[in-house]
């Protein structure tokens, strides 16, 4: 009988730095717990500075919206850090509406920003220093919801929609000088932002909200997302790049 040894440890992000944006609850929470027990030093962000953050994280007050934001955050990474080894895109969301064409052009805007061109100027000031060094790992928080277009939805599933586009494209660019890119697309998850949304929606006029229960019975935990982003940001995904991971319980089917 063959034994196969189990070669993963607590320790295996061990010297690795990393950022999560939007990392004070939730699924951003979740993920930078699993990186700080990893082993990794974890820098984490969001909007508001009376924000706390899982222990043992670095936090710093950013809006990633903006250019200005981008850049002060890059800035602060190589600083804080001395630069970055894997980069996880957490921030995202938008409010629902009673139908697509009454939502507001500066909704629109917003959430473009904050969906996709967040992680779209950030990459582009943190790549350079994995090019550099010739290795990274950056993973997009999407959403499972994306292909069913829900029209209350449909600046911020058009929004994720674009950003599976780049990531795709960011990862064949990338994968030459040994970083990986991958997506990562949650279905129902149990957290405050997301059970605000669905009361939201319940409000709305605007038919039938999410599915519950999913398939699997019971809606996800912000652990099951952060599993699947540590594997991605891991030495067991060497060989991944290009994907966009759907955990979301089979509550969207695809062909």
């Amino acid at each position: 009988m063959t034994i196969i040894e189990d070669t993963t440890s607590a320790w295996e992000l061990k010297g690795k730095r990393a950022l999560v944006t939007g990392g004070s609850r939730g699924i951003g929470a979740a993920v930078v717990r699993r990186l700080l027990a990893a082993g990794a030093e974890v820098l984490t962000t969001a909007r508001s500075a009376t924000t706390t953050v899982p222990a043992g994280a670095t936090f710093l007050e950013a809006d990633v919206r903006t250019r200005a934001g981008a850049q002060s955050l890059a800035a602060a990474a190589q600083d804080l850090l001395g630069g970055v080894d894997v980069v996880v895109h957490n921030a995202g969301g938008a409010r629902p509406h009673p139908s697509a064409v009454t939502i507001p052009d500066e909704e629109w805007l917003d959430a473009l920003d904050l969906n996709l061109l967040a992680a779209v100027r950030l990459d582009a000031l943190l790549a350079p220093g994995m090019r550099d060094r010739r290795a990274g790992a950056i993973v997009h928080i999407s959403s499972a919801a994306v292909p069913t277009s829900a029209p209350p939805f449909l600046h911020y599933t058009a929004a994720k929609a674009a950003l599976e586009n780049y990531s795709r494209g960011l990862a064949a660019e990338l994968a030459p000088s040994g970083i990986r890119v991958n997506a990562v697309s949650p279905g129902r998850v149990a957290t405050p932002g997301g059970e605000a949304t669905r009361e939201q929606w319940a409000l709305l006029d605007a038919g039938p909200g999410p599915a519950n229960p999913t398939p699997l019975g019971r809606d996800g935990e912000p652990d099951d997302i952060a599993d699947a982003v540590l594997f991605l940001v891991s030495d067991r995904a060497s060989w991944v790049t290009g994907t966009n991971l759907f955990v979301d319980g089979g509550e969207f089917p695809r062909g």
